[in-house]
């Protein structure tokens, strides 16, 4: 059996690592599956790419499509060109796809419509119910073409359900970016901005911004930033700059003392930093994961999240979007009244375990 694994951007490659290591493992022991992975090229930075496959682990990709940038239609269209010459050249039984990038919709439309090869999503069945973001037509579109559903909890078994999937097609397995984070949290690093801002465990935060509700308007974007550093009350505040949101920071002509701006950093930099900080601000879904399992406080600068198992049992609370809800979340913080916070359910390192357990009993391996 030859299984297609796609990866096009940064989520991707933390989500996949594992995967591959739960295929390989049960190949090892004689299994009769094969996976081919597949790069998209979405993401073509270094350190949005190739960092990641050299920090995780992950075996050099048997195909690169090479789809660069571009708007979103244009994205898609040369991903599933080059992915769709790819299975015409040589089908695979099952694709795989993670998450909810531009990617994971693009591959899973080439490959049912050219031969209705089936397709398994990884974290299907989370939704934010907001349409304005392209991650969740993403989701709703593969989910609605995908025969297997690979799922991080509950909520997302049920959203499903409702959607019309029946039972024998949704696998409740967990997160398999906290399988990744298990496996590398003792290699995490301290990167140089650790001596160059003079750091020290649970004296500073991280902040990360680059939805386009906070950063494509340079007022908005300034506004936020600004409460953000009043709350933070001199402590650093470590702002790895997303591409998207570089654009923009110069335009909002903020400087502080305290605010130390830094180039995106690799997985292993960026999760020490997370690890040891006295909270994170950010409007990043991922992050809200790793913060929920490291027990960091975590505030979302968001009206809606796809995650919601970080709120309702992690440590992460939605602000919303207006720069006012910024200094009370600040204030519950230093008075040491955020909330502990526990562990999702079956976010135990196992995931992908389970994921590939359920592919062999799914198509009778041997």
């Amino acid at each position: 059996m030859l299984i297609d694994i796609i990866a096009g951007a940064r989520p991707n490659f933390i989500k996949i690592a594992p995967i591959i290591d739960a295929i390989s493992a049960r190949q090892a022991a004689g299994v009769n599956i094969h996976y081919r992975l597949v790069h998209t090229g979405q993401h073509y930075d270094k350190k949005m790419s190739h960092d990641f496959f050299e920090q995780l682990d992950i075996p050099a990709p048997h195909h690169n499509l090479e789809a660069g940038s571009g708007t979103q239609a244009e994205q898609t269209g040369k991903i599933m060109t080059a992915y769709e010459r790819l299975l015409m050249g040589k089908p695979c039984d099952l694709c795989i796809v993670v998450g909810d990038v531009t990617s994971t919709m693009a591959c899973s439309i080439a490959a049912k419509k050219l031969n209705n090869i089936k397709v398994a999503h990884v974290e299907g069945g989370i939704r934010s119910g907001d349409m304005t973001m392209p991650e969740e037509i993403n989701r709703i579109v593969t989910d609605s073409i995908s025969d297997y559903f690979f799922t991080t909890s509950v909520t997302a078994n049920d959203n499903l359900r409702r959607a019309g999937v029946s039972d024998d097609r949704i696998f409740f397995v967990g997160n398999t970016m906290i399988d990744t984070l298990y496996k590398q949290m003792p290699r995490f690093t301290k990167p140089p901005i650790w001596e160059k801002a003079g750091l020290a465990a649970g004296e500073y935060l991280i902040m990360t911004l680059h939805r386009p509700a906070n950063v494509d308007d340079a007022g908005k974007l300034r506004e936020l930033i600004s409460e953000i550093l009043l709350g933070a009350k001199g402590m650093p505040v470590i702002f790895p700059v997303h591409p998207r949101t570089a654009k923009m920071l110069d335009a909002t002509g903020i400087k502080a003392d305290n605010l130390h701006v830094a180039e995106p950093m690799s997985y292993l930099e960026f999760n020490y930093l997370v690890k040891n900080a006295r909270a994170v601000v950010t409007d990043s879904g991922g992050i809200t994961e790793e913060t929920t399992v490291m027990g960091v406080p975590c505030m979302t600068l968001r009206d809606s999240t796809e995650r919601p198992e970080t709120c309702t049992t992690g440590t992460n609370e939605l602000l919303g979007t207006h720069p006012s809800a910024i200094a009370p979340a600040f204030s519950r913080l230093f008075a040491g009244e955020w909330k502990k916070g526990q562990i999702p359910e079956l976010w135990d390192g196992r995931t992908a375990e389970r994921i590939v357990k359920q592919l062999i009993h799914i198509f009778a391996l041997k």
